[in-house]
C-alpha cells in the first residue's frame, strides 16, 4: 500500500482479502496509514458513545488505542489463561489480514483485561465484580511508533459486499481523524461532597497491617504484599483520558492504559512493571519490588536490607518460573534504580529467548508475582483474601495485548483506579518481609495513592463556600 493511499487502494486491499478466503465467511482485517495522530486524544474520535475503549501510551510518540468489539470472551476459573489463549488463536485463525505489509505495531491486536483472583468470592458478586479475563479483538485500531501511524478496522465478512463495506468505513473513519482538532481539557476541576476526600484510608489499613507484620515476624509468610483502596465521592463522571494525558509528564517511563467496558465506567493507571512481552522472540520480565521513602533520592534505598531482600525474593521467584519452563534467563547480577514521577524502585530487568506459541499459558505461570501477592505464593494469597476487606478486581492482574504474530506485552496493573459512575476508587499496596516498619509502610502506600490523585484537582463545596465567603 503507498504512503497515501486512495480510496482504490482501500478497496482492492479488502477484496484481495475477501477473495483469500475463498468465500468463505470469517473475519477481515484492512488498515491504512494517515497523518499522524495521537492516539490517546483520536480515542474520543474513534470510539462511538458507550462503546468499549482501549488505550496502551507507553510514551508520547509510541502508542495504541482501540475501540469497538469484533470478537468478544468473558472467562472465569482455573483455566482463564488457558482459555484466553485459545481464543485468540481461534480468533486470529479465522482472520485474513488484508494489509499484511504495514509495520509490527499496526497487526491486529486482542486485548486482555485480567483479574487478579480466577474467581471473585461469592459474597461480592452483586457488586459489579469483573470477570476473570476478558479478551477483545477490537474493531478499531489506532498505531503510533515515532511517526508511523496507521488506522485498522476489524470486521465479521459473510459476502464480498461486506470487504466493499469495510473498505468504505475505514475511509471515512480517516477522514475523521484528519479534521479532528484537538480540544483536550487537561485538567479539569471536580467538585466532591467530602472536604477531607475520604482520605482516612490509613485506618482501615492498619489493623491488616499489623496482622500482616505478625505473619511475616512469625515465619508464617516471607512476603505479602497489602492493599488499600481509597475511595471518592464525585459530584459528576470523571474522564480518565484527561488523567491520563497528565500522566504522559508526571509519570514518564510507565505505561498508561484504559480498559473502558462503558461510557461511566473505567479501570485506568500507569504501570511501571512489565509481566512479560515477547517481541522478535526476546521475552522480558521486571522485577519491580523496593521503594524509596519521600526523602530518598534512592542511595538508602540502595543500601536498605530490607528492601534489597523483598526485591530479591521476586528476582529469584521470576527466574525460577522461567527456568521451570525451560527457558535461560539472563539478569544482572544487582538491581538498578528505576524512577517513575516521585517514585523510585529497585528494578532488575530479566530477558531470555522464547520461541513458545502460546505466551498467554507463561503468563499463568508467572502472575500473581511476589510483587503484588507473596510467598509462598498460595498461603500469601489465602492471607489477602481475609485481610483485604474489598476485591481486588483488575487491581494488580495482566493487563495488554498480543497481536497475529505472537507478539505480546502485558503489565501489571498498578498504580490504578477505577471510575463507576461519580465514584473513584484507587488501589495500592506495599510489601511486607521481615525489617518492614508500620509506619513506613504507611507512608509507602501514600506515595502510590498520589501518583493518581496528584493529577487530579478536587473542591468540595465546603471549600467553594470558604472561598466564597472570603473576598
Amino acid at each position: 500500500m503507498t504512503a497515501d493511499p486512495s480510496f482504490s487502494d482501500i478497496l482492492a486491499a479488502s477484496s484481495k482479502g475477501w477473495c483469500a478466503r475463498k468465500g468463505e465467511e470469517g473475519l477481515l482485517s484492512i488498515a491504512l496509514p494517515i497523518k499522524k495522530a495521537d492516539p490517546l486524544e483520536a480515542l474520543r474520535v474513534i470510539a462511538e458513545e458507550n462503546q468499549f475503549r482501549f488505550l496502551w501510551d507507553e510514551e508520547p510518540g509510541r502508542s495504541f488505542a482501540a475501540s469497538g468489539c469484533c470478537q468478544q470472551i468473558e472467562l472465569a476459573g482455573p483455566k482463564r489463561f488457558e482459555l484466553a489463549q485459545r481464543f485468540s488463536d481461534a480468533t486470529f485463525g479465522k482472520l485474513t489480514n488484508g494489509t499484511p505489509n504495514a509495520p509490527s505495531q499496526a497487526r491486529p491486536k486482542i486485548v486482555f483485561a485480567f483479574a487478579f483472583f480466577e474467581q471473585a468470592i461469592e459474597r461480592l458478586e452483586n457488586l459489579g465484580v469483573k470477570p476473570a479475563v476478558q479478551a477483545i479483538l477490537p474493531k478499531w485500531q489506532l498505531s503510533l511508533h515515532n511517526n508511523s501511524c496507521w488506522l485498522r478496522l476489524n470486521g465479521v465478512v459473510t459476502h464480498e459486499a461486506d470487504a466493499r463495506e469495510s473498505a468504505e468505513k475505514l475511509w471515512l473513519m480517516r477522514e475523521r481523524l484528519i479534521a479532528h482538532k484537538k480540544n483536550l481539557i487537561t485538567n479539569p476541576i471536580y467538585k466532591t461532597n467530602d472536604p477531607t476526600n475520604n482520605l482516612h484510608w490509613e485506618e482501615y489499613y492498619k489493623p491488616a497491617l499489623e496482622k500482616g507484620l505478625e505473619l511475616i515476624n512469625n515465619g508464617q509468610l516471607h512476603k505479602l504484599v497489602l492493599a488499600v483502596r481509597q475511595s471518592i465521592k464525585l459530584q459528576e463522571t470523571l474522564d480518565p483520558l484527561n488523567l491520563l494525558y497528565r500522566l504522559r509528564t508526571y509519570q514518564q517511563g510507565t505505561c498508561r492504559f484504559l480498559w473502558q467496558p462503558k461510557q461511566g465506567e473505567a479501570f485506568f493507571g500507569a504501570s511501571p512493571e512489565r509481566l512479560l512481552s515477547v517481541n522478535n522472540e526476546l521475552l522480558q520480565c521486571d522485577a519491580l519490588a523496593g521503594t524509596a521513602s519521600k526523602s530518598d533520592d534512592g542511595e538508602r534505598l540502595m543500601q536498605s536490607k530490607k528492601d534489597r531482600l523483598e526485591h530479591e525474593l521476586v528476582v529469584q521467584t521470576i527466574t525460577n518460573q522461567l527456568n521451570q519452563e525451560g527457558l535461560n534467563p539472563k539478569k544482572a547480577n544487582n538491581p538498578q534504580l528505576a524512577k517513575f514521577g516521585k517514585l523510585i524502585h529497585l528494578h532488575t530487568p530479566i530477558t531470555a529467548k522464547y520461541k513458545g506459541k502460546t505466551p498467554l499459558l507463561l503468563a499463568e505461570k508467572l502472575h500473581p508475582t511476589p510483587a503484588v501477592a507473596g510467598l509462598p505464593q498460595r498461603e500469601a494469597i489465602a492471607w489477602l483474601r481475609i485481610l483485604e476487606p474489598f476485591e481486588r478486581g483488575n487491581y494488580a492482574a495482566p493487563i495488554g495485548w498480543m497481536d497475529n504474530e505472537g507478539d505480546i506485552d502485558l503489565r501489571v496493573a498498578i498504580r490504578c483506579g477505577t471510575a463507576r459512575g461519580n465514584i473513584l476508587n484507587l488501589t495500592a499496596g506495599a510489601g511486607l518481609v521481615k525489617g518492614s516498619i508500620a509506619d513506613k509502610e504507611l507512608d509507602e502506600v501514600g506515595l502510590k495513592l498520589a501518583v493518581l490523585a496528584d493529577q487530579l484537582t478536587f473542591q468540595s463545596d465546603f471549600q467553594k463556600n470558604s472561598s466564597n465567603n472570603n473576598p
